[in-house]
């Protein structure tokens, strides 16, 4: 008798592939180019640097036969070039269409004639701590290696490596390379992105994290259509229940996701959720914490409908609650400033959940937002970074766009501004 695991590699193997990156470096100066004395004496070997290559290599899983290719963020994040290579020694140039450094997930595009070998994206929802699982993927460089292992948790949270910290736990081996390979189950389906490891060492402990297959095909789904991927719009803001409320509340344990705070108008206040509320499962699935609850959202998609079990004072009720797409209200009204002002080279918008949502602030934030400062400009010199709030210009209250440029233009003797930055609030004085 003979037990393997090898007719299973050899039919999903094909499909997982080596993902490189580079990208260039800005060419370092050296601090004594343009002083007559050093060029005398050193000034061919100064102008011969050369720009640096920085590169990364990871892995990734083919999912379409068109050649769509689903890997990690952090493996092509900011990169010039992406090349893959395939099991069978073909390498083609890779072109990014969507990447999201929130959920650390990118999809690539490579073109052939030949229809390419893929993997079947499974329902994650399906799977059990004990199953079997394969880790396939490119550790260290070394060349396609496949780890067997079992699902040691499901739903990991607060692990810390993307903003939605759902995670599938195992013990199949994943060691640095193994980003963006596949976690596949008996049935040779994709079940899980391979994206994290728990190490002191650097190598595998036994304890990696997979993003799950139902995230994968979300995100997959959005760049299949050409666009961005979204999460859907509640407008409502949630903490963890913590033992003492889940004591207060009755709850058995801490669990749910308690209400903080409800926008007038919005899905969430449409549907009858209310500050104090507790949602305690989503479509038949519980809910831990306001992690898992953005997993089950995001997972779900925009234009669906979510049934929410919550617990209201010490009621239970069912709600139905519409998902949609963040407003972009107020419009943005998107500017680049200019002149002889601290902001001239900032450009700046007015901040909606939409754009609140792409530049990944909370969505209950307002006001005036930077979205982009030029490289050299005053907006740069005086500090100001993109995702800035600016609150305050000389003592008025910043409400606009085309009030902050108006403001800035007609300032007279200088200009004391306020900005929040990552929940700080930051002072300026320019004369």
């Amino acid at each position: 008798m003979k037990m393997s695991f090898a007719p299973l590699v050899k039919t999903s193997a094909p499909a997982v592939v080596n993902v490189y990156a580079a990208k260039t470096l800005p060419q370092q100066r050296s601090p004594f180019m343009g002083d007559p004395f050093f060029e005398q004496f050193f000034g061919r070997q100064m102008q011969r640097q050369s720009p640096r290559v920085q590169s990364s290599l990871g892995s990734g899983v083919i999912v379409d036969p068109s050649g769509l290719i689903v890997t990690n963020n952090h493996v092509v994040a900011d990169a010039d070039e992406v090349r893959v290579a395939l099991a069978d020694g073909r390498e083609f140039d890779a072109k990014i269409l969507s990447k999201d450094e929130r959920i650390d997930l990118a999809v690539l595009k490579i073109e052939d004639e030949k229809a390419f070998p893929v993997l079947g994206i499974a329902d994650s929802d399906r799977l059990e701590i004990g199953d079997l699982v394969l880790a396939i993927g490119n550790p260290f460089g070394i060349g396609q290696t496949v780890t067997n292992g079992i699902v040691s948790a499901l739903a990991r949270t607060h692990i810390g490596t993307n903003d939605f910290g759902f995670f599938i736990q195992t013990d199949a081996a994943i060691n640095p390379g193994n980003s963006g390979g596949a976690l596949i189950d008996t049935h040779g389906q994709l079940i899980g992105v391979n994206t994290a490891i728990f190490s002191r060492s650097g190598g595998s402990n036994g304890i990696g994290f997979a993003i799950p297959s139902n995230m994968v095909r979300a995100f997959v789904d959005s760049a299949r259509k050409g666009g961005r991927f979204e999460r859907p719009f509640i407008g409502a803001t949630f903490v963890p229940v913590t033992r003492d409320v889940a004591e207060a509340l009755g709850l058995d344990r801490p669990r749910g996701a308690l209400v903080q705070d409800v926008r007038e108008g919005a899905p969430a206040a449409s549907a009858g959720l209310k500050p104090g509320d507790v949602v305690l499962a989503m479509d038949n699935f519980e809910i831990g914490d306001p992690d898992t609850l953005g997993y089950r959202l995001a997972t779900a998609g925009i234009g669906k409908d979510a049934t929410l079990s919550v617990l209201s004072g010490n009621k239970r009720e069912t709600l139905r609650m519409s998902l949609a797409g963040a407003p972009e209200m107020p419009a943005a009204d998107r500017r680049t400033l200019k002149g002889e002002t601290p902001f001239a080279g900032a450009s700046i918008a007015n901040l909606s959940p939409k754009l609140a949502d792409e530049l990944d602030i909370p969505e209950e934030m307002s006001g005036v937002v930077v979205t982009d400062v030029r490289p050299g400009s005053f907006a740069a010199r005086f500090g100001l970074q993109p995702k800035d709030i600016v609150l305050t210009l000389n003592g008025d209250d910043v409400e606009s766009s085309a009030a902050l440029e108006k403001m800035a233009a007609n300032a007279k003797r200088g200009w004391r501004f306020e900005i929040e930055r990552d929940g700080r609030r930051l002072s300026q004085v320019v004369r």
